[in-house]
């Protein structure tokens, strides 16, 4: 998917492929790595408090793979099966790690409302604060 805006595709002025891995991935594909992400967070919590629902555990759980996966490796389990990755835009560090800008992202993504505040590139507002883009990895 292509975010349109004056003509200009998703991902142009970041230098970012129009398709294909490393391009700006869709609101699909990010809608589909959370949900995986947050049912993973749910069976890992279930786990560790069956037979009783998990309740905030799950959030807690989801948090930490969340943080942890995309500090270190860009990616979470529901990013791997979307067939995404979390890139960082500094142009000083291309690598995949995200580092420390992980735990701000991620207390954004839990909050919900800034993801739906997308500009021209499909970024959410949780993106555009911790200067990171989510790509395509196939």
């Amino acid at each position: 998917m292509s975010a349109q805006n004056g003509g200009e595709r998703a991902g142009a002025r970041w230098g970012l492929p129009a398709d294909g891995p490393g391009s700006a991935a869709g609101l699909g594909p990010r809608v589909a790595a959370f949900a995986v992400d947050a049912a993973l967070a749910a069976l890992l919590a279930w786990a560790f408090t069956a037979p009783q629902p998990p309740q905030n555990w799950s959030l807690l759980s989801w948090g930490l793979v969340t943080v942890l996966g995309v500090a270190v490796l860009g990616t979470t389990p529901g990013h791997l099966i979307a067939g995404t990755r979390v890139a960082t835009l500094r142009p000083a560090d291309r690598s995949p790690r995200v580092g420390l800008w992980a735990v701000p992202r991620t207390v954004l993504v839990g909050l919900v409302v800034p993801t739906l505040i997308i500009d021209r590139d499909g970024r959410g507002l949780h993106d555009r604060l911790c200067h990171t883009i989510v790509v395509r990895t196939r």
